[in-house]
């Protein structure tokens, strides 16, 4: 009967909450459902079909997909090998100070989402691809760096200290003895980060990174929905490719 009454309460503190917001926020949610938005709505939806899909455009349409495939990979293979540098210093194998400023450096980068850096990006490196693969590299640097320093926490030092006890020095003793521990880890991590790189360097083309996110900036500006229909669709179908070759791939390295 207590937890009843319990999670009564609780509920209704959410729905007023609820209600709170909706009132604060000024949110019309009736105005969104009256008979004139959804004719609106419909009209505009009904606008980008059918999509264009003329010779000329399936062309520019396959090549910002190879430029926004080529981005998202650069940008984790940058990201992949910056973190597993700093994964070093922040696991805390060179010193307190050392684990104390990369945690700090990897917490900076993460924390700025990849539209912030790219906005940046932008405007340091001009409109274009360059912009968005440094985007993304800095970001998912930050994401991946904490993610194998956090593997390296984690695994066995027993194998790396057998090799320095046996005369290794500390690079073959962290080649041989630890690096096998965390390979598939990491591997796995980079991947997955991938698969959410691909959707992102298809959005940050809305801030001039290049890509389909930049195609579909400029037709929906220019109120070009059949094509814009065109382009996402095409962002449909690379993350669906992404997705399942990334999912090959796990399974046959990481497994």
């Amino acid at each position: 009967m207590k937890r009843s009454i319990e999670a009564v309460f609780w509920l209704a503190l959410i729905a007023v909450a609820l209600i709170a917001s909706f009132s604060w926020l000024q949110l019309d949610l009736f105005g969104l459902l009256s008979p004139d938005s959804r004719q609106h709505m419909y009209s505009y939806a009904s606008s980008f079909f059918p999509p264009d899909t003329s010779a000329d455009w399936m062309y520019k349409i396959f090549e910002g997909a190879l430029e926004t495939l080529a981005i998202s990979a650069i940008g984790t293979l940058l990201a992949a090998l910056a973190g597993a540098g700093l994964s070093l210093l922040a696991s805390g194998r060179f010193g307190a100070w050392a684990k104390a400023l990369s945690r700090l450096l990897l917490n900076a980068l993460r924390s700025v989402p990849e539209l912030v850096w790219a906005a940046l990006m932008v405007l340091a490196a001009g409109l274009g691809p360059f912009a968005g693969t440094l985007a993304l590299a800095l970001h998912t640097t930050g994401v991946l760096g904490r993610l194998f320093a956090e593997a390296l926490e984690n695994t066995p030092p027993g194998p790396a200290l057998a090799l320095r006890h046996a005369g290794a020095g500390p690079i073959a003793a962290f080649c041989y003895g630890t690096l096998p521990g965390v390979l598939t880890q990491w591997l796995s991590y980079t991947l997955y980060r991938w698969e959410n790189n691909i959707r992102m360097a298809a959005v940050l083309g809305f801030v001039g990174a290049g890509g389909l996110g930049q195609m579909l900036y400029f037709t929906l500006s220019l109120f070009q929905q059949a094509r814009a229909s065109s382009v996402i669709l095409a962002m449909v179908v690379l993350v669906v490719m992404v997705d399942a070759l990334s999912a090959w791939l796990r399974m046959k390295w990481v497994n």
